[in-house]
């Protein structure tokens, strides 16, 4: 015995997209039977012209049919190929997102950069230039070379003072030598002076 469930599904098997298709061709087993069966001429003409009618229904079932299954094939073909658009869409999105990260790092790197710069270009601002640097630079060796020259007169005029100071040093010790040579001399004068006066006197 088959289930509710079961009958069902042969049903809609059998039955197709569920439009009587089945009961069409019960219809037309019955009415081919009863057309083999049937008495009269009038009543066989009657029950071929039903059988016509019931395959013409059935062909146009059929028909329709194989009409919404073509319909779906082609739905099914758009239907994957919106798929691969989708997915090829996806793809691209996250390339996407992927560089527009890139170019969010980038941008962070930038802007880091740039507060650095200007961290230095304050830091710049508060010393001279260049320019004005080397102006100083060269004033202040003119300057030095100046006092250069000075510390080499100043050392010439000392060199020379020395020297004029040992020449007065070299006069005055042979003054004194001098002098005292001659007072030496004045006493040796007297003293024999001295002792002439004295030899007179006897």
């Amino acid at each position: 015995s088959f289930s509710s469930d079961e009958v069902i599904r042969k049903r809609l098997l059998i039955d197709g997209d569920g439009a009587g298709d089945d009961r069409r061709i019960n219809l037309l087993v019955k009415s081919f039977i009863k057309w083999c069966n049937s008495g009269s001429q009038e009543e066989g003409y009657f029950q071929y012209q039903r059988m016509l009618s019931t395959l013409s229904q059935c062909e146009f079932s059929m028909g329709k049919t194989l009409l919404v299954y073509d319909m779906n094939l082609r739905e099914m073909d758009n239907y994957e190929k919106i798929y691969k658009d989708i997915e090829n869409s996806i793809a691209a999105a996250h390339e996407k997102i992927s560089e527009c990260k890139k170019q969010i790092l980038q941008a962070k790197r930038i802007r880091k950069n740039r507060q650095e710069y200007d961290a230095l270009a304050k830091v710049i601002q508060h010393h001279p230039d260049r320019h004005e640097t080397l102006k100083q630079l060269e004033a202040l060796g003119k300057e030095l070379q100046h006092l250069s020259h000075i510390k080499e007169n100043v050392e010439d005029k000392l060199e020379l003072r020395r020297k004029q100071f040992h020449v007065l040093l070299s006069t005055i010790h042979e003054l004194q030598q001098t002098l005292e040579n001659d007072e030496k001399l004045s006493e040796a004068e007297e003293s024999q002076e001295a002792q002439m006066e004295t030899e007179t006197k006897q």
